[in-house]
């Protein structure tokens, strides 16, 4: 399975991000989302699953503080990170127990392993800020494997 990994959209769907994400079975948005058009337009490209971030309402529709997945055998935990302060791989493995750990918040990717376990931010999908390369990230989930990809736009 391959599954898109997009972060801090800021309200901002680049064109790019339907190339990128061209043959993904699902997104997951680690949050800073923008609003519902952001969810609506990702959803052309797959089924979306989303958390708010700290630019989001809380209470925004469709949006959860955390999401818990399993695919093909592998614990998935998305947030958005800021819930740790600033966040960083060591500080969320300690606090999440999943195989692979998605976050956002730093607009800087990263995919780094740690043992068995993956953590990855896709970087910031929307305004280029803070002189960083929009970007998002693949993750396939295949014969017992979990590897991520950045793929900037």
């Amino acid at each position: 399975m391959i599954v898109g990994l997009v972060s801090d959209t800021h309200s901002l769907v680049r064109p790019e991000i339907f190339r990128a994400l061209e043959g993904v079975e699902l997104i997951l948005h680690a949050g800073d989302v923008g609003g519902q058009a952001v969810i609506d337009a990702l959803s052309a490209i797959a089924p979306v699953q989303a958390v708010y971030g700290n630019t989001d309402p809380p209470g925004e529709p469709g949006l959860k503080a955390r999401l818990s997945l399993d695919i093909e055998g592998f614990s998935i935990h998305v947030s958005h990170g800021h819930e740790l302060g600033s966040p960083a791989p060591e500080k969320l493995l300690a606090r999440y127990k999943a195989d692979v750990i998605v976050f956002g918040h730093t607009h800087k990717p990263l995919v780094e392993r740690f043992g068995a376990r993956l953590v990855v931010n896709p970087g910031a999908a929307g305004p280029r800020r803070f002189h960083l390369r929009p970007s998002v990230a693949r993750l396939t989930v295949r014969l017992g494997r979990a590897d991520a990809a950045i793929v900037w736009l």
